[in-house]
């Protein structure tokens, strides 16, 4: 059977020397970069100013970095205080836990303060970014593949996640399901396989980063549209993504708490995505130069 099934990393840490070399955290890099890559090249399609996505970044991505970790420290606090527990460790930011929404709330804020500064519109940035957001999504949860985390019940189906017993890197006799533990012997764990909720949350990622892109295109959506039909799509996956995992997580009222943001967030994208077409076509390309750019204003490229 373990043919028929997806094994998991046996870490997902590994050490250069000294210097620890983390999987989730290469993910979340490698995220952020392509977003910002991608995002920039759709700004210039769209009429904007080469490089004020970077510049914007600079802003956005440490806000977006704080605001994950606060909103994962938050609903899951009884990770972190209480009797026995170490408060510090909830600055340990390359162990995993990021929250979504709480990056991409801090994040509008980080990036609202470079759009001020740049003279450019929060919304139509938003939409120049937001396929290459949920893509870098996908791409972090490759780094929950290292973690063995984000996964759901036992499964018989060929796609089914093996999962290890990992243990204490300097005593394989101390079990250590944390990111720095490493699986000697490929032992799995009771539940083995399971469904990989972390595989169907990345697939339906890049799904929704096709469709932003083909009802831009379609409907040239402007004012955050693209960006509200990005959250409205990724909340609607997540929605039943979490009622698959089985990992410890915060409930209320019978029901994991990322299931009820989920719920509440798709409601305000849909509601955004309809009254924002009343503010008319998409933003002119001359009103998304930045104000200090001072080269001559070239006509946009096609999408």
């Amino acid at each position: 059977m373990f043919l028929a099934t997806i094994p998991s990393p046996d870490r997902g840490v590994w050490h250069l020397g000294p210097i620890p070399i983390r999987a989730y955290a290469l993910c979340i890099i490698a995220g952020i970069i392509l977003a910002i890559w991608w995002g920039d090249r759709r700004w210039v399609q769209r009429g904007g100013t080469k490089g004020t996505v970077v510049d914007i970044a600079v802003w956005a991505v440490p806000f977006g970095l704080v605001g994950g970790r606060l909103y994962h420290v938050i609903t899951d606090w009884w990770r972190y205080f209480g009797e026995g527990k170490d408060p510090v460790k909830a600055l340990y930011i390359w162990d995993g836990g990021l929250g979504i929404w709480g990056a991409i709330a801090l994040g509008a804020v980080g990036a609202w303060i470079g759009c001020r500064r740049k003279g450019v519109p929060l919304p139509a940035m938003a939409d120049a970014i937001a396929p290459g957001i949920v893509v870098a999504q996908a791409i972090g949860r490759l780094g929950n593949y290292f973690n063995q985390e984000l996964y759901g019940a036992h499964t018989t189906l060929p796609w089914g996640l093996e999962i290890y017993q990992r243990f204490d890197p300097n005593n394989p006799t101390i079990p250590d399901q944390g990111p720095n533990g490493i699986a000697f012997g490929h032992i799995p764990l009771a539940d083995s396989p399971v469904h990989p909720t972390f595989l169907y949350e990345l697939i339906w990622n890049l799904l929704i980063a096709a469709l932003v892109v083909y009802a831009d295109r379609k409907m040239r959506l402007g004012h955050g549209r693209a960006f509200a039909l990005y959250v409205a799509g990724y909340t609607l996956g997540r929605f039943w993504i979490e009622l698959m995992r089985t990992d410890d997580a915060t409930h209320i009222v019978g029901l994991r708490v990322n299931t009820w943001t989920s719920i509440l967030v798709f409601a305000g994208a849909m509601v955004y995505f309809v009254l924002a077409r009343r503010r008319g076509p998409r933003e002119a390309p001359e009103t998304l130069r930045s104000k200090d750019d001072d080269t001559e204003k070239v006509a946009p490229e096609r999408e």
